[in-house]
């Protein structure tokens, strides 16, 4: 709070506060924020001074309630419920208490005014706000006769990569390579995917890990409710979020006229699947998520209310993922649990499982090699279907050797697959790899 002993400056900032709500959004630079609150404190108040203005500045960027947990890379969730008590959700312990507090509805109500500042919508009862923060965590707010119900999805300064989700336990290499292939898809026919799982389950995690394997010149349009995904890796890129004027119904629908090598879908959850089915009908790429504990259960989510999508175009889709949060003596393990290619219908879509989680043994069996979509790209390809098993095998000897590089981050992965998407010969030996060759050649 701007100095408590100056009621008169309090006051001033809470006015200044209240024009302000959704300003900071648009403009993201120091100065320009700063500006921006001296025209309207001079406004109010004229004979406001340069210290006064630049105390309340301060304050208004002041999160020292959460600022330590904003900042813990650990740190995924942040629950603050109203005055009771706040909640995290930490990577290595789980849910946990925590020793802050809000001593009032007053400072619960300041602290969520400076949060205004950063709203990218508000529903139309006023009492729902979504909140893009300066790290790029986003808020939900949720008011209510006892106060202010805040979730907070924390934003990771480094996003994980796929080596880092490998050394994590989410998969192994083999798999990596796999989901590579899928992404790829020899330039020809990369997969259609929908990845599966419960609420913070790792699903955007996995699939932003992913971004990696893109092809340079691939045109990429993301459509989220609130932005998640990192798409600085690819130049050709466009981001779109939806709104109360633009649902994601609608912008599923637009998005076809934006030329897109592919879509991703951020959540998929209503009749939005029926325009994600016929965009991959019509030969777009789609990847998805959609919350689902097993890869039947996303057919079965798919086919009833309220996504309602036809069982006989549901095999358009290739690849379906789900990955769980697993407990292991005590403590959370995101993995992925199950992976299933889509290969045909009869009575009821076929799925062909590659691999499962064992929750008995607490071990994954080995991958198995791929089948329809594995004859899909021979077909298209014109190469044997063992090629692309072999060619697997290298792409997998690649992050495994990146990983004893230290080349572990999302950057350093991009530009290697880049490389060996332009020069792959010349990437292998750069990589020590120079007894591997690379098999298919696109």
């Amino acid at each position: 709070m701007a100095d408590p002993m100056n009621p008169r400056l309090a006051t001033l900032e809470d006015q200044v506060l209240n024009q302000l709500k959704g300003k900071f959004t648009a403009i993201t630079d120091f100065q320009s924020r700063m500006d921006m609150v001296t025209s309207v404190a001079k406004t109010l108040n004229p004979a406001v001074s340069v210290e006064e203005i630049k105390a309340m500045f301060d304050d208004m960027n002041d999160m020292s309630y959460i600022k330590d947990m904003l900042v813990d890379e650990n740190v995924e969730d942040i629950m603050i419920n109203n005055t009771q008590n706040i909640f995290v959700f930490d990577s290595e312990e789980g849910k946990k208490k925590t020793e802050t507090r809000f001593a009032n509805r007053l400072e619960l109500e300041r602290f969520v005014n400076k949060l205004k500042l950063y709203a990218t919508n508000e529903s139309n009862e006023g009492n729902i706000l979504d909140v893009h923060l300066p790290n790029g965590s986003r808020a939900n707010i949720i008011s209510s006769p006892l106060g202010y119900d805040i979730t907070i999805r924390n934003f990771k300064k480094t996003p994980l990569s796929i080596i880092d989700l490998i050394n994590d336990g989410e998969l192994d290499y083999n798999i990596a390579a796999r989901l590579w292939l899928y992404i790829d898809g020899f330039k020809i026919r990369p997969a259609n995917m929908l990845i599966g799982g419960m609420p913070a389950a790792g699903k955007t995690t996995l699939l932003n890990a992913m971004f990696s394997f893109f092809r340079p010149e691939q045109r990429v349009v993301t459509i989220e409710e609130t932005y998640e995904l990192d798409t600085s890796m690819q130049e050709n890129a466009a981001r779109l979020e939806t709104s109360e004027v633009m649902p994601l119904e609608a912008l599923v629908k637009n998005v076809l006229r934006m030329r897109p090598d592919t879509i991703i879908v951020g959540e998929v959850r209503g009749a939005e699947a029926n325009d994600m089915i016929t965009a991959m009908n019509i030969g777009k790429i789609v990847l998805g998520t959609i919350h689902a504990s097993g890869t039947r259960d996303i057919i079965n989510r798919l086919q009833h209310t309220p996504m309602n999508v036809p069982m006989d175009i549901i095999p358009v889709i290739d690849v379906l993922i789900v990955i769980s949060v697993v407990y292991m003596q005590g403590k959370p393990h995101r993995k992925i649990t199950q992976i299933s290619e889509i290969s045909g219908m009869e009575n009821q879509v076929l799925l062909s499982d590659l691999y499962k989680f064992d929750y008995k043994t607490m071990r994954g069996s080995p991958i198995l090699p791929s089948v329809t979509y594995r004859d899909l790209l021979s077909r298209l390809i014109g190469v044997p279907a063992p090629d692309i098993l072999a060619e697997e095998r290298v792409r997998a000897a690649i992050l495994e050797r990146l990983n004893k590089l230290g080349k572990k981050d999302i950057a350093s992965i991009s530009q290697i697959v880049k490389q060996y998407y332009e020069e792959p010969e010349h990437t292998l030996r750069s990589l020590g790899l120079g007894d591997m060759q690379p098999v298919i050649r696109i």
